[in-house]
C-alpha cells in the first residue's frame, strides 16, 4: 500500500493538527526569483528586445557601409554562422544574458546588412518595402493575440513546432538536392514554388511570433525572474529575422515573376 503523504510529511500515523495543516495550506508552491533579483516585468523585454533591435540595426548599417558588394557573401557567411553558433547556445541551454544577446544581434545585423544589399542593388526600394512588411506583420500578430483571435494551447503548439521541424527538414533536402540539380528542389529559385514556400514560411513566422507573445505574457504572470526578460527578447528577435528574411526573399521572386 502506497504511503500517505501526509504521514510521509510529518513522520507521524496521527492526523496532523491544525497548525501542521495551516503551515501544509500557507507554504507557496514558487517562492518568487531569487535573493538580489525581481520579477520579470513587461518593460524589461521592451527594453531588452528595442537594445537587441538597436545593435542589430548598427551592425546592419555598417555592414551595409562598410562591407563591398562584390564580397557580401564572405560577411553574410561571418555574420549566419555567428549568429548561428551564439542562437544554438541560448537556445539549447536556455542561457541569455545581455552579453550573449547583443552579440547575436551584432552578428544577425552583419548578416541582414550585407543581404539587404545585395537585394537593394538588384531591386531598388525592396528593403524598405521588406522592413514595413515585417513590421506590419509583427504589429498585425500582436492585435490578434491580444484580442484573442489566435490562443496559444497544446494544440496549437504541437502544429507550429511540427510545422517549423518540417521546413526545416524541407530545407535541409533542398540543400542537398542542390549537389544533384542547379536549382535543388525549385523552393530557394525564382519559381511559382520559392513563392509558395516563402508564403509558408511567413506564415509560419507570423504564427511563432504568437507564441512568443504567450511566452513573455506567462513569463510575466507566472513571475519569472526578471534575467528571463533576456531570454524572451532573444526569441521574440530569432523569428523577427526569419520573417523579415522570408518576406525580403517573396518579394524578390515576386519581382522576378
Amino acid at each position: 500500500m502506497a504511503e500517505n503523504p501526509v504521514i510521509k510529511k510529518f513522520g507521524s500515523a496521527a492526523a496532523p493538527s491544525a497548525t501542521e495543516l495551516q503551515t501544509m495550506y500557507d507554504q507557496p508552491a514558487y517562492t518568487g526569483p531569487r535573493a538580489g533579483t525581481r520579477y520579470m516585468t513587461l518593460d524589461d523585454v521592451v527594453q531588452r528586445t528595442g537594445a537587441m533591435l538597436l545593435v542589430l540595426v548598427l551592425a546592419g548599417a555598417a555592414a551595409w557601409e562598410l562591407v563591398p558588394l562584390h564580397s557580401f557573401q564572405a560577411a553574410l557567411v561571418v555574420g549566419l554562422i555567428g549568429g548561428l553558433g551564439l542562437g544554438l547556445y541560448m537556445s539549447f541551454t536556455m542561457k541569455a544574458n545581455a552579453a550573449l544577446c547583443l552579440a547575436y544581434s551584432a552578428f544577425e545585423g552583419v548578416a541582414l546588412g550585407s543581404i539587404s544589399k545585395a537585394f537593394e542593388s538588384v531591386y531598388p526600394g525592396i528593403v524598405i518595402e521588406a522592413v514595413t512588411g515585417t513590421v506590419m506583420v509583427a504589429l498585425g500578430m500582436l492585435f490578434v493575440y491580444k484580442i484573442g483571435a489566435i490562443r496559444v494551447t497544446p494544440k496549437f503548439t504541437r502544429v507550429l513546432v511540427g510545422a517549423m521541424f518540417g521546413v526545416l527538414g524541407l530545407m535541409l533536402v533542398n540543400g542537398i538536392a542542390y549537389l544533384f540539380t542547379p536549382d535543388g528542389l525549385g523552393i530557394r529559385g525564382n519559381g511559382p514554388a520559392a513563392v509558395i514556400f516563402s508564403l509558408i514560411c511567413i506564415a509560419i513566422a507570423a504564427m511563432n511570433l504568437v507564441w512568443d507573445f504567450d511566452v513573455i505574457e506567462r513569463g510575466i504572470r507566472n513571475g519569472a525572474d526578471e534575467k528571463f526578460a533576456w531570454y524572451a527578447s532573444f526569441g521574440l528577435m530569432v523569428t523577427l529575422v526569419w520573417l523579415y528574411l522570408e518576406i525580403l526573399r517573396l518579394l524578390g521572386n515576386l519581382r522576378n515573376n
